[in-house]
């Protein structure tokens, strides 16, 4: 991690804001899906929407938009130590004046999405001890889930305060069958929406390979956009893109549109990327505005930060939420 020498970041007004009250719309838990020629639509609803950017999801609170966001250098390293005038933001290309400035540090809920299908035999060893390290850096105050899929998605943890119930199912994984991914990504979007953390997030291992899940890539993206988590995946590739690149995509897509990230593990242990997912999710600043267009009309608004880093940085990335959808009357 690099750490840039300056004032130290100052948190504003962001603690009221993110102790504000979000308001979400009711829903019941997922349903199994009939095979029948009805599509239903994903039920996920609440009141902040992303657009389909691979950038880190947003919270609309009636007068103030908080964006996440995570800076990191040419070698995916986080970077702190920025401050709040390093960073512009800009709401349908009008700049905005940030008025509140933090790192997130806030409890957070976690869904692990775990493939345990026939094709992630081999992988399987591996991908516990990946799942277990992370489980490790839990904060007494966070919370949990676990969805295992195989041909069909099962959620074997609901949401616990304890770690350890999810090592105990993975000591007891076997694996065999098809490919549910898109029905477990969608599983666990709902059991982690649950929680009353303000920061919600999945963590998916698996290889990719869809071939049972009953819901559609596209259902699965919007009900991915009409949430505040954020989606991470480990994908068990193998060397080069090779036949399963049509896997790679669906992984990427997923992350992609709630602003999270793929890590391919191209052969690489699958446990070394769960501290970057680790680092991730625990290194993020959080820009707060109020919008100069403060109307509750729902319209879909583009959202772009740029960086102004301190002279003498290599060049950093940033990744945030690139839309949202102002809230409605």
């Amino acid at each position: 991690m690099i750490f840039v020498t300056s004032r130290g970041i100052i948190g504003l007004a962001i603690a009221a804001a993110l102790a504000a009250p979000l308001a979400f719309h009711g829903q019941g838990p997922i349903e199994p899906r009939p095979k029948a020629s009805a599509t239903p639509k994903p039920e996920l609803k609440q009141d902040t929407k992303q657009d389909d950017d691979s950038h880190v999801n947003i919270r609309v609170e009636s007068t103030l938009v908080l964006v996440p966001v995570e800076v990191s250098d040419a070698l995916n390293r986080p970077v702190s130590g920025l401050e709040k005038e390093n960073f512009k933001v800009f709401d349908d290309k009008v700049e905005q004046k940030i008025v509140s400035f933090a790192m997130e540090d806030d409890p957070i809920a976690v869904g692990l999405v775990f493939d345990v299908s026939g094709s992630m035999q081999s992988q399987i060893p591996q991908a516990r001890q990946a799942a277990t390290t992370f489980f490790k850096t839990a904060n007494p105050e966070d919370e949990f889930c676990m969805v295992a899929l195989a041909s069909e998605a099962k959620l074997v943890v609901p949401l616990t305060t304890s770690p350890g119930e999810i090592n105990n199912q993975l000591l007891f994984t076997k694996s065999g069958g098809s490919t549910a991914l898109l029905d477990g990504i969608y599983m666990a979007l709902n059991e982690v929406r649950k929680s009353k953390k303000l920061r919600k997030a999945l963590v998916i291992i698996s290889d990719g390979g869809d071939n049972n899940s009953r819901y559609t890539e596209t259902e699965v993206k919007n009900a991915i956009r009409e949430t505040d988590t954020l989606i991470y995946a480990i994908g068990v590739f193998g060397n080069g893109m090779g036949s399963n690149y049509s896997d790679q995509q669906v992984l990427k897509t997923m992350t992609s549109e709630s602003g999270g990230r793929l890590f391919p593990t191209m052969g690489m242990p699958v446990a070394d990327f769960a501290d970057k997912i680790i680092t991730d999710l625990r290194n993020r600043y959080v820009l707060g505005y109020s919008p100069t267009n403060p109307a509750k009309d729902g319209r879909y608004h583009r959202l772009e930060v740029k960086l102004a880093p301190p002279k003498g940085l290599p060049k950093l990335s940033a990744h945030w939420k690139t839309g949202y959808y102002a809230a409605t009357e």
